[in-house]
């Protein structure tokens, strides 16, 4: 390590309680997706202290404060916190007003984020970066509670789900150079996170029939349920016919199925996700996804709505990642580093998939939880490694991108090529957020 590095690793040290009071106090108040009030309220404030003034109401509760101030000269590198939690209300960790609970661990984003402050905030690091610093916190990376995101979009609160989606539309990320992003991987302790991932179609599916009686006169009813039913079992007879190479993953579920079992269900309501790797398997999986729901209303008679909100696009990985790389090994002290295998594809997805297909994105894992990702018993289990080892690559990340005139950002500018611009992005967004109406055709006897 150089000097500076030493001094950043040793910054970060002497505030290691400070910053592992921030993860506690975030994992203590979890909030949903694009109602993170509190916690942008503590991000804000925190900024505040280190005579940074933030900017507010990026995507509704985003924020992001400048290390130099806006327009600083050199490339502009963004440390990226996700401020949002689960809907788990049986979690024992779950929020009782809200029902939400850190059970992905953006609370150790956040915390990580917000303590490699601690160091970049020096004058001597400051000096020695050649380009400006973004701190942000960033809302709705959790692509849940999707009748409450459609009710914003109906409201023109918001075009898109994804909160990176939004804040790209809105220009939150026009002047920034290189994204750093982070997660919280149960079971290792550091590594470098550079592979592909799921993008995504998201689906809420509507089917209206008549109620009836369920045992009395079935005959007078048109069972939306069944037309569900239907509906999912036409998707399961299309799953041989996805190709592997795509990793295509559909799933969801039956988020209302009818009002009482004695009655024929005149409305019922399915969320779902359809996934794969590529842009084109996710548009093929999408359509023969609203194939089959059609083929469940039109079996039945029962009349559909579809409707499509384009998720996130798969990740790309980044060509040059020795910042981020050597800022691991810096920060690892007695932890072991992972191997990093370049070959996996996530089955899951990120909004950090759209951020990759228009800039260079860095990303690494550290662990510090217990149990898998999205269980309800998840949480954490050594806070140094979740929180303080997490500011440490942070900042480290920041200065080896910056330092020496900022040869690893433009290096890594330099060398990606860009899937989309921003203005692409926000058509094809455009183009695929839809809804398909299927009219009522009920047969029902007399």
């Amino acid at each position: 390590m150089d000097k500076i590095e030493q001094k950043i690793v040793d910054l970060i040290e002497q505030h290691k309680d400070e910053i592992i009071t921030i993860g506690r106090d975030i994992w203590k108040e979890p909030e949903l997706g694009y109602k993170e009030y509190q916690t942008s309220g503590k991000f804000c404030r925190y900024l505040e202290k280190f005579g940074i003034e933030a900017e507010t109401g990026l995507a509704i509760t985003g924020a992001k404060g400048y290390l130099k101030g806006a327009g600083a000269p050199g490339p502009t590198v963004a440390l990226i916190g996700e401020m949002d939690a689960l809907p788990m209300a049986d979690s024992p960790y779950a929020g009782h007003e809200t029902g939400a609970a850190h059970c992905c661990g953006h609370n150790a984003q956040m915390a990580g984020m917000m303590g490699a402050l601690y160091a970049l905030c020096d004058a001597q690091v400051q000096e020695a970066m050649d380009g400006n610093v973004v701190f942000f916190a960033v809302p709705a990376e959790e692509f849940v509670e999707m009748e409450f995101k459609h009710g914003l979009m109906e409201e023109g609160k918001i075009a898109f789900g994804g909160g990176k989606s939004e804040l790209i539309r809105v220009g939150a990320f026009d002047d920034i150079d290189v994204a750093v992003g982070h997660h919280i991987a149960p079971g290792i302790s550091l590594a470098l996170s550079n592979h592909r991932s799921n993008g995504f179609m998201s689906k809420i599916v509507r089917f209206h029939g008549i109620p009836a009686h369920a045992a009395e006169a079935p005959w007078s009813g048109v069972d939306a349920l069944s037309a569900a039913a239907l509906g999912i079992q036409a998707v399961n007879a299309q799953r041989e016919f996805f190709r592997d190479q795509d990793t295509v993953r559909v799933h969801g579920f039956i988020s209302k199925g009818g009002e009482a079992m004695n009655v024929i269900a005149d409305n019922v309501t399915m969320e779902y996700s359809v996934r794969a790797n590529n842009i084109p398997a996710i548009l093929d999986a999408s359509r023969k996804f609203d194939r089959a729901m059609r083929s469940g209303a039109v079996a039945t008679g029962c009349g559909a709505e579809i409707i499509t909100m384009p998720g996130y696009l798969p990740v790309m990985p980044a060509g040059d990642t020795r910042a981020v790389e050597e800022a691991i090994s810096a920060a690892a002290g007695s932890y072991e580093v992972a191997k990093h295998d370049p070959g996996i594809v996530m089955g899951g997805s990120t909004d950090f998939g759209e951020v990759s297909q228009i800039l260079p994105l860095l990303q690494f894992n550290t662990g510090g939880y217990t149990h898998e990702l999205h269980n309800k018993e998840m949480h954490p289990t050594d806070e140094y490694l979740a929180y303080v080892v997490t500011a440490k690559v942070f900042a480290l990340t920041a200065y080896n991108l910056l330092k020496n005139n900022g040869s690893y950002a433009r290096a890594l500018i330099k060398q990606h090529e860009a899937v989309l611009t921003k203005q692409s992005y926000i058509q094809y967004m455009e183009k695929h957020n839809r809804v398909e109406t299927i009219p009522m055709e009920p047969v029902v006897l007399e």
